[in-house]
Parts: structure tokens; sequence; C-alpha cells
């Protein structure tokens, strides 16, 4: 869908229009294409006394191709100096008093941030750390949620909470954060656990899912179909699923990205275990399974009718529990397994007229907090995006108005693609994520909604 405003404020006399009236100027966002570096420059990196991430932050940046600065690029009078990324190891910060090392790192270089660039802040999780450090280290959430809203230019900022003892868990995380992959996530909190036994990281970051099978539920349009796009793209072979009433469509996707379809109401009573049994005979089992599927109804609490409650639920929710277990229970999952749900920020927010979508929605997050300890226990994952406004036909059909709202209010001033939630998706399912488990990360370019 094109976004006619963004056209407008990129042209010249727009430029002009724009910058004059204050209005909003989304900037068109650097997304992944094979091939391309990390970043466009440099990242310059800087830490707390103390902090427990300098190693692992130089090895990775190393091994991603990133140059790393430990003091900031300086030019001639006149000139501007940009860094593609900042990054502050901020783990050293144990008392309150500290955070002003935030400040001192920088406020000297926040407006050198370069076009679509990148920060990352990094700390420890507040329930990892004692009295004042975690006081402290909880605060890094209201700092970087404020950066984000004051960065122009397509630039995101992140905090990844990395627990003691997984700091080499963090690479995958790192370089997603880092990467055009994460264009429109923005001001998200990340955590990074020790639950992995082990980070399986790829032989080749290109590749990562080489040679493994992804199910993706609702795979025939939309998010579900760039899903299925970038999973392959990766390396993965894609099972797409749909409806029967959706098999045409279904099968151009999988032909597309070299996969195989599956046509099956995942409400149905034995959907389940059709889905079991076809995963283990034709696959042997199944390495991603991305949860996508969803439908709305969309009617005001009393105008709503019980049927639509009712398909919501099933659709939205209640067929990914069945769908779980019967993988689980069967042992279909393999090792290092991934589990991905599709949530919205309606989930988070809530919506009106979306009472039923919105209580899908957050179960979905209810699922990931549940499952996750589970999850840990056989050496899986389960997490969850949550995407805000993405420019796919269902968000073509909203009224005018509405779609500019939710176009333009966000940080970034702009929808997202359905890219952007494939890529998220992709990260969760890399083997060298296995630290990151019940994260629930929103897709929505720091949505004003529920922040």
């Amino acid at each position: 869908m094109t976004d006619r405003y963004q056209q407008f404020a990129s042209s010249g006399l727009g430029r002009q229009i724009v910058r004059r009236l204050g209005l909003p100027n989304p900037t068109p966002l650097r997304r992944y294409k094979p091939g391309d570096p990390a970043l466009n420059g440099p990242a310059l990196v800087g830490a707390a006394e103390g902090g427990r991430l300098s190693e692992t932050l130089h090895a990775v940046l190393k091994s991603a191709g990133i140059e790393a600065l430990t003091e900031p690029l300086t030019a001639p009078e006149g000139e501007r100096v940009t860094h593609a990324a900042l990054v502050f190891d901020a783990t050293g910060i144990d008392r309150p008093e500290r955070l002003r090392e935030l400040y001192d790192f920088f406020h000297p270089v926040i407006r050198t941030v370069g076009t679509c660039g990148r920060v990352v802040v990094l700390g420890t999780p507040p329930e990892s750390a004692d009295g004042r450090a975690a006081i402290a280290q909880r605060a890094l959430e209201g700092f970087t949620r404020s950066v984000g809203k004051e960065l122009k230019r397509g630039a995101t900022i992140q905090l990844g909470y990395v627990a003691p003892g997984a700091e080499a868990a963090s690479e995958s995380t790192l370089r997603f954060l880092l990467s055009a992959r994460s264009a429109y996530v923005d001001a998200q909190v990340i955590r990074i656990g020790t639950h992995a036994t082990t980070t399986a990281e790829p032989d080749d970051w290109t590749m990562p899912l080489d040679g493994k099978v992804a199910l993706v539920t609702g795979a025939s349009r939309g998010i579900g179909a760039s899903i299925a796009d970038v999973l392959a793209r990766d390396g993965a072979h894609v099972v797409a699923l749909d409806v029967p009433a959706q098999g045409d469509e279904l099968s151009a996707v999988a032909n597309r990205v070299k996969g195989t379809s599956l046509q099956l109401d995942i409400t149905a009573a034995d959907a389940p275990a059709r889905l079991v049994k076809h995963l283990t005979e034709r696959h042997g089992g199944v390495d991603i399974v991305v949860h996508n599927a969803g439908i709305t109804r969309d009617k005001t609490l009393g105008n709503m009718k019980d049927s639509a409650w009712d398909a919501v639920l099933a659709v939205n929710l209640a067929s990914q529990l069945a769908i779980n277990d019967a993988l689980l229970e069967a042992g279909a999952l393999r090792e290092n397994g991934r589990i991905i749900g599709v949530s919205s920020i309606a989930g988070i927010a809530g919506n009106v007229g979306q009472t039923n979508y919105a209580t899908s929605k957050a179960g979905v997050i209810g699922m990931v907090d549940t499952y996750a300890p589970l999850l840990a226990e056989r050496g899986a994952t389960i997490n969850a995006v949550a995407p805000g406004f993405i420019e796919t036909k269902m968000t073509a059909a909203v009224p005018l108005f509405i779609r500019e709202a939710g176009r333009r209010m966000n940080s970034m001033s702009q929808g997202g693609l359905p890219v952007d939630v494939a890529e998220t998706i992709a990260w969760y399912a890399n083997p060298g994520s296995a630290a990151v488990n019940g994260n629930i990360v929103r897709v929505c370019g720091q949505s004003l909604l529920g922040a």
C-alpha cells in the first residue's frame, strides 16, 4: 500500500512545507537486503565502569564486520560527524547516582546518530540485581523510551537486558538490533536469559535457518506470506498452512519459497493431530512454529454477535494452544525448537470495537508467559511479536483519517511493512537466539498506543 503523504514529504516542495509547518516527516527506512553491510558506518562503543559486556560487544562487532570506535569521530569545523550506531554497556551502573554516566556518554554524541542509525543500551535485568543496582537498572527503560521519541531520521534505540552468565548468548540479538532487519522495532526491552543449555550459533549468519523446517500458519497472504519469504530466504524449508478457501494463493506462496503447502482449518477438532502427523511423517518433526493465522470480526461489545466472539477466540488463541500441546505431547518440536506467536498492540493497549481481537491477542501474551518455562526445560523457546500499524490489505480498508492516525502516531511517523514483522520473527527463530525466551517485542515504530 502506498503512503502518499510520505512520498509528498520526500519531494522538494513537500520537504519545505513539512519543515515550515512542523508536520510529521517520515524518513524512508533502511531495510535489510542480502549482501548489505550491517551498518553504513562505524559504531561508537562506551561503557560504565565495571561493565561486563565490553569483550562480548567488540567480538560481536568484529564478527559482523562493524568498525568499533572507543572515541567519537571528529570533523573539521562546519562539517557534520555521523556515527552509524551508539552502543553503551550500562551493566556496571550499580546505584542511581551513577545514571549520570548515561548522560555523560550520550549527551555529546546523540546528535551524531546517522540516518536510520542504531542506539543500543545494554543492562542487567533488574530481577537479577540487588537493592539500588536493581533500581538503577530499571531506570534504563525510561531513558531508552524517551530517547526513542527524540531520535530523528529513522533512527532507533533498544534496551537489551543481558543476564549475568548470558553474555556469550547475546550475539544473535545484537546483530538483529544493530542491523536494518530491525527497521521498525523501536524503544523495546529485550531480555536475554541463562535458561538455554546450549546456544547453537549458525555456521553462516546469512543463512541461519539452513536445514530447519518452519511451519507458518495463515501463510497465503499479507504478513504470513512475508514470514514465509524471510524464513525461506534464511534457509528454512517452509510448510505454508492456510484454510482450503485460500488454496490457490497458498500454493503460490509455497511455490515461490520452494516450500510445501498444507490446507487445513486449524480450528477443526482433529486439526492438531492431523498437523502433527503431517509434520512427523513428511519432515521428521518441526523446528519453528509461527502462529500467524488470525481473523478480525470488529464490533463494539454491545453490538457483537456471539459467533463473532467465538470465531476470533477460536482462531487467534484456542487453536494455537491446542497445536502447541499436540506438538509437545508427540515430541514433534525438535531440540532448540521455536514457537513464535503473533500478538498485537491491541492486546497491550486495547482498541475500540475489538474486544474479541484484543482479548485473543492479550491471550497470546499469556501463552508466551505460561509456556516459556515449560519450553526452557525442553531446550526450546517461545516468544511473540506485537505488530502496530502495518501496511496490508486489511489496513488499506481502514477509513482514511483512522489510517493516517495509525501511520503517524509513532516515533517513525509511518506505518511498518509486513517484512518488518517477518524479520523480527526470523531473529527469534535463529538458532543463536536460544537465550531469548518469554519476550514480547512490539513491531510498531514506538507507537503512542500503549506506550
